[in-house]
């Protein structure tokens, strides 16, 4: 979080930068088998965020060194385009991409039945192609949608969501300047059908009544959102 200095991100009506109310989320649209060469894959547009997810498998695990007996092992790959933002990235995986890679194998592996491919590899490549704020969200989101496409096995879907403070108000789901001048940033892994947490990351200082209003929030839209998966699963497409 950046800190807003005398940036008025909210106004005297509730309202933010962008006309949402502090509850509000921004629009979502999802899309299943966009991707044809894979077993299974996604769209997914969050605000300005778009994320493109293509899931591979299972398959056999080579090399057979990183073979698990029991159960199959998960290679999740996050990369962000270089041309995603309005400043140039360096091609190729850095310390913020293994880092989200990692927060997001652990928690797609609390959801995935991956005792059911022994010795196997399941590879989840998601690719963001336009970055606004809570890049690291819509992949995880978006991943479990296309894990769903391609028929693997899950207990649950995973919805990922980031609320925050901006100028000592509590919001949902956070825009790119509120991200960069807001004062809090907290983002959860949310298993909408029991309410259970798969990772929890805070950025800035919340008090115990702003965490929970943060917590409601996120509780909220992941409800809201995994209808939208749900229907897109159907064939329904979601907007």
């Amino acid at each position: 979080m950046g800190g807003y200095g005398d940036v008025q991100m909210i106004d005297e009506n509730g309202l933010r930068v962008d006309g949402r109310g502090p509850g509000d989320l921004r629009e979502i649209t999802i899309e299943t088998g966009v991707v044809p060469v894979a077993d299974g894959s996604c769209r997914m547009t969050w605000g300005t965020n778009e994320a493109i997810v293509a899931v591979y498998g299972p398959m056999e695990a080579h090399p057979r060194k990183i073979q698990r007996q029991d159960r199959a092992v998960l290679d999740v790959a996050y990369n962000m385009a270089p041309f995603s933002t309005t400043d140039r990235m360096r091609p190729g995986f850095n310390r913020r991409s293994r880092e989200i890679s990692k927060v997001t194998k652990d928690a797609l592996e609390s959801v995935v039945l991956l005792e059911l491919y022994p010795r196997s590899k399941i590879r989840i490549s998601i690719e963001i192609v336009s970055a606004e704020a809570g890049t690291r969200c819509v992949g995880l989101t978006a991943a479990s949608v296309a894990l769903a496409d391609a028929g693997i096995p899950m207990t649950d879907m995973v919805v990922s969501v980031a609320s925050g403070k901006i100028n000592d108000i509590v919001v949902c789901d956070l825009n790119k300047e509120e991200d960069n001048y807001g004062e809090a940033d907290l983002p959860m892994g949310i298993l909408p059908n029991s309410g259970e947490l798969v990772f929890l990351q805070m950025d800035g200082d919340l008090s115990q009544e702003e965490f929970k209003q943060a917590w409601d929030y996120n509780m909220d839209a992941a409800q809201a959102v995994h209808e939208m998966m749900v229907e897109a699963l159907k064939g329904g497409g979601s907007q």
